[in-house]
């Protein structure tokens, strides 16, 4: 997942709490599931890679959420260090325990139990929420935006993450955060699709726009798209999530469109489409 966009109101009473729009982007040979509720962890609704295990964006039926991007350090790149698709699916699943084996709670204890061992990963930014709580939080093993390196929780916002540190003014960042805050503004719940019609963008920023991340110019050019194509790489999916409340209960809808069915043979531009509603289980309900 390289680009994702979020508008992020923790104090509607009624209405959108988090509305995302994301583009993954992989390179082509890397298997991959769509997303689907997964048969060996069954509240899970996720995409997988059949490389590492794990997956890039996620939820679970009891108002779970994490979201990963690499952060784009070529340089720092190990090969062996551990997949960082697990930090998602950890979180969407319980698996991570604290010291006296419980699952953490809330989305800052797990980032607080992730950043303890966060440089043995490449780099990534861990995006964790509990619609429940009303929590989202954020985590990058490579840096943050004031100086304090740990975990934070995020403030009520439209936001964007791409491939550096929480809202690094990008131009493909700066430009869609941009069209999803005024498309808000017009419809506070505009179809998931027009989400995913916003990220379907190949435009290319100019020369003296792109960031210098230790790549080629002619990379960075490439990738410098919202949505990316080249010959082995690109955007192989964009997914689209909104979660509002409605009176006592949290309702949760989510697309995905995509460039592989599930028989992993990839299909430029991707055109296969799933779409998820659910809310979140209400035995949970009591501890927002």
């Amino acid at each position: 997942m390289c680009l994702i966009v979020f508008d992020w109101r923790p104090d509607a009473l009624d209405g959108p709490l988090f509305t995302l729009a994301a583009n993954r982007d992989e390179f082509f040979r890397r298997t991959a599931e769509p997303i689907g509720w997964w048969r060996d962890a069954p509240a899970v609704l996720a995409g997988r890679d059949l490389v590492g295990g794990g997956t890039w964006l996620g939820l679970s039926r009891d108002g779970r959420f994490a979201a990963l991007t690499n952060y784009r350090a070529p340089g720092e790149m190990r090969a062996d260090a551990p997949t960082r698709g697990t930090l998602v699916s950890d979180w969407l699943t319980s698996a991570a325990r604290d010291d006296d084996g419980n699952p953490h709670e809330t989305p800052l204890a797990y980032l607080q139990h992730v950043a303890q061992t966060g440089d043995i990963y490449n780099g990534f930014n861990l995006l964790v929420g509990d619609w429940t709580r009303r929590e989202l939080a954020w985590y990058c093993n490579r840096g943050s935006v004031d100086g304090d390196s740990g975990p934070a929780l995020l403030a009520p916002g439209t936001h964007g993450i791409s491939n550096a540190v929480l809202d690094t003014p990008w131009p493909k960042l700066v430009r869609k955060r941009g069209e999803l805050s005024t498309l808000l503004a017009r419809d506070a719940m505009p179809p998931l699709e027009r989400l995913i019609d916003l990220m379907r963008d190949p435009r290319l920023a100019r020369d003296d726009e792109l960031p210098s991340t230790g790549i080629a110019l002619e990379r960075e050019r490439v990738l410098s798209a919202a949505f990316i194509e080249s010959p082995d790489y690109g955007t192989r999916s964009t997914t689209a999530l909104r979660v509002a409340a409605y009176g006592d209960v949290i309702g949760v809808a989510v697309a995905e469109r995509s460039d592989d069915n599930g028989s992993h043979r990839i299909v430029r531009p991707g055109d296969f489409e799933r779409s998820f509603a659910f809310n979140v289980e209400r035995d949970r309900m009591s501890v927002a």
